[in-house]
């Protein structure tokens, strides 16, 4: 007997589908067919996350701890600068400290984000492993690599006031041109993530690993997301239209605040849950893919995703 890689639930030796869950560990084979493209493996891959994200739902933890962490970020620069009378009186202060705090911002914000993003990435490949995944174990693996989120979170941080400075110096050609600019790093370092928690690299390092991996896997990785977003984004769309409707026509029939009240709530619960779930699906396709760009094997929960083709030479 063994245990299913989802659901721990024992199963006989050769069986491949977990009769409990459905889980299917059936080995991955190379297919022969002909490549779908890069449209087809971007939306295979989008599936197969949903997949992933279906049975290993701790990992809506990790978006939800960062959500709350970038609110605690945004309150206690907010309440500094109230306290100090930066924001009562913003034309009293020195143009050096507005970049201090500014740089101070962009460094926090980064830092709280990418951490738990590589606790995320981390607990994907346990769940990848057939390992169990545990929001402590993710944590611990993204507090290993504390120095590095450090030093990356201080390299963005440059990057983006660079940025800004040089925006608010320019005309309108020139904004244009940094927008450009700063669209270009946020893909170049798509697999910063990846890189932070599996390789040993500086901060300038793993900006350029992660652009050569990006330049192997940029339709997969552009198509796989707008696979993620959009099947996202209609979901909620239609469970938000459901919603209105519901709560909208009890409110006017029973004359009821409180019914318009909690369908407010609920709309803006649903809301909160789409964006965990959207945050959560882009980092298991992300670690997938880097796993596959990298290592050159296909993750069991990726079978059929259409890895094998997706990095084969194109003509």
């Amino acid at each position: 007997m063994k245990r299913c890689q989802s659901c721990k639930s024992l199963m006989p030796d050769d069986a491949h589908k977990c009769i409990r869950c459905g889980f299917d560990s059936t080995p991955a084979v190379v297919p022969t067919g002909p490549n779908r493209g890069r449209i087809g493996n971007g939306w295979a891959l989008a599936k197969q996350s949903f997949r992933v994200l279906f049975h290993n739902k701790r990992l809506l933890v990790f978006p939800l701890l960062s959500g709350i962490s970038v609110l605690l970020v945004i309150a206690s620069f907010a309440g500094g600068a109230w306290a100090t009378g930066l924001l009562r009186n913003p034309d009293d202060a020195s143009e050096a400290t507005i970049w201090i705090v500014g740089f101070a911002w962009y460094f926090a914000n980064y830092f709280v984000i990418v951490f738990f993003n590589c606790a995320l990435v981390s607990c994907a490949l346990d769940s990848f492993r057939g390992e169990e995944v545990t929001v402590r174990g993710g944590l611990r693996a993204a507090w290993g690599r504390l120095l590095h989120i450090i030093a990356w979170a201080l390299l963005a941080a440059s990057v983006g006031m660079v940025l800004k400075a040089i925006e608010e110096r320019v005309a309108l050609v020139g904004k244009i041109v940094i927008a450009l600019i700063g669209i270009a790093w946020t893909l170049a370092t798509y697999f910063v993530v990846p890189v932070l928690v599996f390789e040993d690299l500086g901060p300038l390092d793993t900006a350029k690993r992660s652009a050569a991996i990006l330049k192997k896997t940029w339709g997969e990785t552009i198509v796989g997301n707008a696979g993620i977003g959009l099947v996202t984004f209609f979901v909620t769309l239609a469970v938000l239209t459901v919603t209105v409707f519901v709560f909208g026509a009890a409110a006017l029939a029973l004359g009821s605040i409180a019914a318009a009240i909690a369908g407010a709530m609920l709309l803006v619960a649903i809301i909160l849950l789409a964006s965990l779930i959207g945050s959560a699906l882009n980092s298991i396709a992300l670690c997938g893919l880097y796993l596959y760009a990298t290592e050159g094997k296909v993750p069991q929960a990726f079978a059929g995703a259409g890895l094998e083709h997706a990095f084969a030479p194109r003509k």
